[in-house]
């Protein structure tokens, strides 16, 4: 690169004080700052684009790295059931669990099954509830024990003020 030192600068500064004269130096000085400073900004936008691209390669092949263990991960467990399975029907001598149906499991009686799916959620009772409280406790606790609305309250609430009528 070109080693640019303050001596070497100030020639370049008195080369463009004679060729471009002392009227026009300070607007072309701007327009070369402008310039300079559009080419450093454009480079740092490619600086910056370059890194995201390395960054999203490199979590890409980390995201396959994960997607293959877990699909690894998975077979191994899969196998591992199987093989688990298929020992423990030979242990009790029973089929594999795979051949299991819904009659297998008849001895428990349909009676869950209908009563699962017969029952109705519980009525709210929170009338019961609110009475259960007595009133001593409401009023110790600072539990509103009548409701009232908002426009209720604030008619209350509300100072009066006595005018003599003319």
């Amino acid at each position: 690169m070109i080693d640019l030192g303050i001596s070497k600068l100030a020639l370049i500064g008195a080369v463009a004080l004679i060729v471009i004269g002392p009227e026009k130096l300070p607007k072309v000085a701007r327009t070369v700052g402008a310039l300079l400073g559009k080419a450093q900004r454009y480079v740092a936008d490619v600086k910056a684009e370059v890194n995201r691209s390395m960054e999203l390669e490199e979590l890409r092949k980390m995201k396959d790295g994960f997607e293959g263990a877990v699909k690894d991960a998975q077979s191994s467990v899969e196998s591992a059931g199987k093989d688990f399975e298929d020992d423990w029907a030979e242990a009790t001598g029973n089929t594999p669990a795979s051949g299991v149906t819904a009659d297998d499991y008849s001895h428990l009686g349909s009676s869950y099954n209908s009563s699962y799916n017969a029952r109705t959620a519980p009525k709210k009772r929170w009338r019961a509830k609110r009475a259960a409280v007595p009133q001593w406790y409401k009023a110790r606790s600072g539990q509103r024990s009548h409701i009232q609305s908002g426009a209720a309250r604030v008619a209350r609430f509300r100072p009066r003020i006595n005018r003599i009528a003319p």
